[in-house]
């Protein structure tokens, strides 16, 4: 049956009233149980990234499996590349069974971010007509569901697994401004950097997940090697659909097990959001917004050094450090889980410090974006010293993606903080042109390196990355606010929102 949503001022106003003036009755955090409603939800959207990265980097790792490789045209400059390791096989042919060249392994890699890329600014807006919970789920489901289809679409041809992989990207685009919308309902904004770093861990775990476990999968036998990585990975999405939509609702008004006390303390600390109507885009007001700007400018650099390090990774210990496909994965990893470490404990110390009013949440989304974005551009410049000692080269790649990981506190949230009624459609405009960079970075990277997988091509590529670091985060640490812009509030459209009951 539908229904129209009631966002309660009224429910608000009530919980303040039954509240008693006294220091002893305020809500707090500390208050509410072990285990609360936001837990359950933070934990769900964790397991949902792992695995929607898993869908998404799957191809990666496979990749160097299921492509011939030919020894000879990928050494061009023998006084520019890396030398063999004692023992390594040195036929022109070996590895996989399909002779893709590095035009076509840029377009399949890139293939998932042309969809991705389509999608974001709807998604954020589905999910602000028709909920989140809904949206996020869908989101994950059917890109685990296609990838399930990813060996016969190889098996039959190319063309068709580009289609397949297109439609992913496009399935999947919704996910993260429907959460980012979830999360300005459910978090309040000083609870932001410890939560999201938490949630988006999932994307590292997914990714070391992906690269450990997958490259693992592609050498052995099971259910044909590679094709396992998809029909493993694929399958667990379909499984996590099962407690999504039994136990996660849209808002912690409408959740039937939430206590009394952790309803009242989001109500009371969150930017009050209106989901009674849908609010209006007011695209002036945005487009002359120089805090969506920033934001804007570091979705654009992250996005690009990440996905630029995500697509590519593999490649690189394959071709330059010439990693077997058993050492590759575990290895392609290592700076993922770096990451993952950098980025939940970043959360907590800075969780820590607006907890005792030591940073205030604008300082904490400077720093927390400053230290990933330049210190990652350090590290990226620093391969051009590291050659081809693979020890040395894994140690600053760990430091160079790793560092990314104090992000999660910063740029990631910010639309929240200046928007939180178009939290979805601002995420959705700015994670587009971020995924954009998806199939950016792979052509770049693809054009620099083709028939030159050499030191001086890799350390090109490094290079760009870090000037787009350095120039974009400036831009970002100027403009930024955390503040609720005016425009927050622009006159809602006249229509009711459809839930359906859960």
């Amino acid at each position: 049956m539908t229904t129209e949503i009631v966002l309660g001022a009224a429910m608000k106003k009530s919980a303040m009233e039954t509240s008693a003036p006294s220091p002893s009755n305020k809500p707090s955090s500390t208050g509410m149980r072990w285990w609360d409603a936001r837990r359950t939800f933070v934990l769900l959207s964790f397991l949902g990234l792992t695995v929607a990265y898993m869908v998404r980097v799957c191809l990666s790792i496979a990749i160097v499996a299921i492509v011939k490789k030919n020894v000879t045209t990928d050494i061009s400059d023998s006084n520019d590349t890396c030398p063999l390791p004692d023992g390594a096989i040195t036929d022109n042919d070996v590895g996989g069974e399909y002779e893709w060249d590095d035009h076509i392994q840029a377009i399949l890699l890139g293939a998932f971010f042309y969809g991705y890329t389509v999608s974001n600014f709807p998604g954020g807006r589905v999910a602000e007509y028709f909920g989140p919970r809904l949206t996020v789920g869908l989101g994950i489901l059917v890109p685990s569901v296609l990838t399930l289809l990813s060996p016969l679409c190889i098996y039959t041809s190319p063309v068709l697994f580009i289609v397949l992989r297109v439609l992913e990207g496009m399935t999947q685009g919704v996910t993260f401004p429907a959460m980012h919308f979830m999360m300005s309902a459910w978090v309040p904004p000083k609870d932001k950097a410890k939560y999201w770093s938490l949630l988006g861990s999932g994307m590292q775990i997914g990714t070391v997940v992906a690269m450990s476990v997958g490259g693992w999968l592609c050498s052995t036998t099971f259910l044909g090697g590679w094709p396992s990585v998809f029909y493993v990975f694929g399958g667990l999405g379909v499984i996590w659909a099962i407690p999504w939509f039994l136990l996660i609702h849209d808002l912690p008004e409408h959740h039937p097990r939430i206590s009394d006390a952790e309803l009242q303390y989001i109500l009371e600390h969150r930017h009050y959001a209106k989901r009674d109507k849908v609010v209006a885009i007011p695209w002036r007001h945005i487009a002359t917004s120089p805090p969506f700007w920033a934001i804007m400018a570091s979705s654009f650099c992250y996005n690009y050094s990440f996905y630029t390090l995500l697509t590519e990774l593999p490649t690189y210990f394959n071709k330059i450090l010439h990693f077997d496909m058993s050492t590759n994965g575990l290895s392609s990893a290592l700076p993922y889980i770096v990451q993952c470490l950098a980025s939940v404990s970043w959360g907590m110390f800075v969780d820590i410090l607006q907890k005792r009013n030591v940073l205030s949440v604008k300082t904490v989304r400077r720093l927390s974006t400053s230290l990933a974005l330049y210190s990652s551009a350090v590290c990226l410049i620093g391969m051009m010293w590291v050659n081809c000692d693979p020890t040395v080269a894994m140690v600053v790649m760990c430091l160079a993606v790793g560092l990314i990981g104090p992000i999660g506190s910063g740029s990631p949230v910010s639309e929240q903080d200046i928007a939180p009624n178009l939290a979805g459609t601002l995420k959705g405009l700015t994670n587009t042109l971020g995924s954009a960079t998806g199939f950016v970075a792979p052509a770049v990277t693809g054009a620099i390196t083709k028939g030159n997988h050499t030191v001086s091509a890799w350390n090109t590529v490094f290079v760009i990355a870090a000037i787009f670091n350095v120039i974009f985060c400036t831009i970002y640490v100027i403009f930024v606010t955390d503040k609720v812009q005016p425009w927050n509030d622009s006159e809602p459209k006249k229509i009711s929102v459809s839930v359906i009951p859960q």
